[in-house]
């Protein structure tokens, strides 16, 4: 997909797409609202881990993918992580980024490993939890 750059926000982030899963996160905390009216003894939380995502933009490289081939962003949806692929008739095997630790994106599809604990670490204690409860303490009333 090319995004124009009019279609971009200030942090380069496809603004049609994050205005959607902002709106659909609006209705989804509606919902979990009525839910709590509806089932008096459930607990339910809500975690905003869209706002989480947002910031992992500060990483090193943010869109560009750690284990990928090709492109501004390292990556080609014909060359997955661990393939070889053929470039101007030889082998290479589609390998890792030297510092998989400053990355967001592993594959183009999935976060790396360093990504997804940072988002852990700002989500646990519940400061993006509605009510803001602590992970430990989602499952109690």
């Amino acid at each position: 997909m090319n995004l124009a750059v009019t279609q971009l926000d200030n942090a380069g982030c496809a603004a049609n797409f994050n205005d959607v899963a902002q709106y659909f996160n609006s209705k989804l905390k509606d919902a979990v609202v009525q839910l709590r009216k509806d089932l008096t003894f459930a607990a339910i939380t809500y975690v905003d881990i869209y706002t989480v995502k947002y910031t992992l933009i500060r990483f090193e490289h943010p869109f560009v993918v750690c284990c990928g081939y090709d492109g501004k962003y390292n990556y080609s949806g014909l060359a997955d992580c661990g393939t070889t692929i053929n470039v101007n008739g030889t082998k290479v095997v589609v390998g890792s980024c030297e510092k998989p630790s400053t990355r967001v994106n592993w594959d183009g599809i999935h976060y790396t490993e360093a990504a997804n604990k940072w988002v852990y670490d700002q989500i646990v204690d519940g400061k993006f939890s509605d009510p803001p409860t602590p992970l430990r303490m989602a499952c109690h009333k």
